[in-house]
């Protein structure tokens, strides 16, 4: 693994050097790998010719030291893992190689969208999200960035931070990789015993029920899906929206056509979030 933004340089400057017209594409990650990680390279392989993955668990994204210090760090499986899948470049710095001055470091800002949604109960995520993204934008310099289609709002984010900030890097996502009870594969499924399990697969199944009675609008699809939460005292609900995915806002009743529900709940002290495309009648 490479730590420090001179070693990055260096060995990107060999790559381009050794292969002048090879696409990069770059993964950026926070640890922890899992099997979604897995399909990111993959798709990662089929838009690009190098492909290069930080591992960076950004301070910037949690809302104390202490939510810092306690997210489940696995360096050395995440190199075995990623070395087994031929991945060219791996940059894994510490905090202070990216943020040398902490928080009080230039930042980039969400805006007004940022502090919706996710951004509401994490006023601070997106700005430390994009402020990372952008620093690593600048960094690899790639001609396509990959990410996961869980988090649609940091998808979305980054698509228009990379428009309004003439980055030039084209965006390929990747469809949330499931489990059996449909629930989004992460870090956090596997911290649960079976009876939160149980509970949290119940968010899942609220989109499902919110698609299957979008056709009766906006308000008949958000009731449905809240109707698929009742009775479970585990999920402490912290929204249930339905947005424009052009815009990110949220939709009117009576709107038509194609939407994003979304989703954040708490179950056992650990936060999941997830959405489902569907389309109103």
């Amino acid at each position: 693994m490479i730590s420090t933004v001179d070693e990055l340089r260096a060995r990107l400057a060999e790559v381009r050097a050794s292969a002048p017209e090879a696409r990069i594409a770059l993964i950026s990650t926070i640890g922890s790998l899992h099997d979604g990680h897995i399909d990111l390279v993959h798709r990662a392989r089929e838009v690009a010719d190098v492909v290069v993955v930080s591992v960076f668990v950004n301070p910037l994204r949690f809302a104390s030291p202490a939510d810092f210090a306690a997210y489940p760090r696995t360096p050395d499986e995440d190199e075995r893992l990623l070395e087994s899948l031929g991945v060219e470049v791996v940059f894994a710095p510490e905090a202070g190689e990216l943020l040398p001055d902490g928080s009080a470091t230039t930042k980039v800002t969400a805006g007004d969208l940022g502090l919706r949604y996710e951004g509401r109960a994490r006023p601070f995520y997106f700005d430390g999200l994009l402020t990372v993204e952008a620093k690593l934008f600048h960094l690899v310099q790639p001609d396509v960035a990959v990410y996961g289609d869980r988090d649609r709002q940091r998808v979305f984010l980054v698509r228009r931070m990379i428009r309004d900030l003439f980055f030039g890097i084209e965006v390929a996502t990747v469809e949330t990789v499931r489990g059996d009870d449909g629930l989004p594969v992460s870090t956090r499924v596997g911290m649960l015993e079976d009876r939160d399990l149980a509970a949290a697969a119940l968010l899942p199944a609220a989109l499902d029920a919110a698609a299957a009675n979008a056709d009766r609008g906006v308000d008949a699809c958000i009731a449905a899906a809240q109707s698929a939460l009742m009775g479970e005292p585990r999920i402490r609900l912290e929204y249930l929206s339905v947005v424009d995915p052009a815009t990110f806002l949220p939709v009117d009743e009576g709107s038509s056509g194609p939407a994003l529900a979304l989703i954040a709940a708490s179950v056992a002290g650990h936060r999941f979030i997830d959405n489902a495309e569907i389309y109103l009648g």
